[in-house]
């Protein structure tokens, strides 16, 4: 099951479990769409994986299977360009 980060772990913007605007990569690094537009071909700057539209889960699932509420943030913040 996802994590569901709550934040671009990029720039810390919120993402909540309903966002259309929250991208992951298959270890779950998780980007709003501004820093993932940053990247070279929607590459993960983190494990190279490919970054893709995060699934939203159903509202009436998050009672039984919340989203994590652990912010992950890179360290210095979002350059310019990655």
């Amino acid at each position: 099951m996802l994590a569901l980060r709550p934040n671009c772990e990029c720039c810390d913007r919120d993402l909540p479990p309903d966002s259309r605007d929250a991208f992951i990569c298959s270890f779950e690094c998780t980007f709003c769409g501004d820093c993932k537009d940053k990247q070279r071909g929607g590459i993960c700057p983190n494990c190279g994986g490919e970054l893709v539209a995060r699934p939203i889960r159903p509202a009436g699932k998050l009672a039984t299977y919340p989203a994590s509420l652990e912010r992950v943030v890179k360290g210095g913040g979002c350059p310019a360009s990655f």
